[in-house]
């Protein structure tokens, strides 16, 4: 009786190496599964990641040439609006008419003497109405 015992013990220790044999096979055909799974989804995430980079890109792309095409707007307006006027106030025309400066041929010096009289804001003021009206260049701004 022993005997059969034993042989029943060797029995159950093969079936049981088996069982074991059967599940590390599994183990190892899950661990492919789980390396095939994860390399498909880093797949998918580059994908989605490009993709979303893409429409990204387009997007700043957009906006700059929206953002661009405003600039070029602005800089055209901007100088439509520098040559706008070409006349002096009355009041700085009379001042300098009275200090004896021709408009037809202005100087820096003939203004900064005409100005003489005046506080520096005032003077400041008129050079700067002059620059405006374009008698006079901010290189000549002395």
């Amino acid at each position: 009786m022993e005997e059969m015992t034993a042989n029943e013990l060797q029995a159950a220790a093969d079936k049981l190496m088996e069982a074991a044999s059967a599940l590390e096979r599994t183990v190892a055909r899950m661990a492919e599964q789980q390396v095939a799974l994860a390399a498909e989804a880093e797949s998918q995430v580059t994908r989605i990641v490009a993709t979303v980079e893409t429409q990204r890109e387009a997007e700043l792309e957009r906006q700059l040439a929206e953002a661009q095409a405003k600039i070029a707007e602005l800089v055209a307006s901007a100088g439509a609006h520098a040559a706008g006027r070409k006349t002096l106030p009355t009041t700085t025309a009379t001042m300098l008419a009275k200090q004896g400066v021709v408009m037809d041929s202005v100087e820096a010096g003939a203004i900064d003497a005409a100005l003489t009289t005046l506080s520096i804001e005032q003077r400041i003021a008129v050079k700067a109405e002059l620059m405006r009206a374009g008698v006079l260049n901010p290189s000549d701004r002395a």
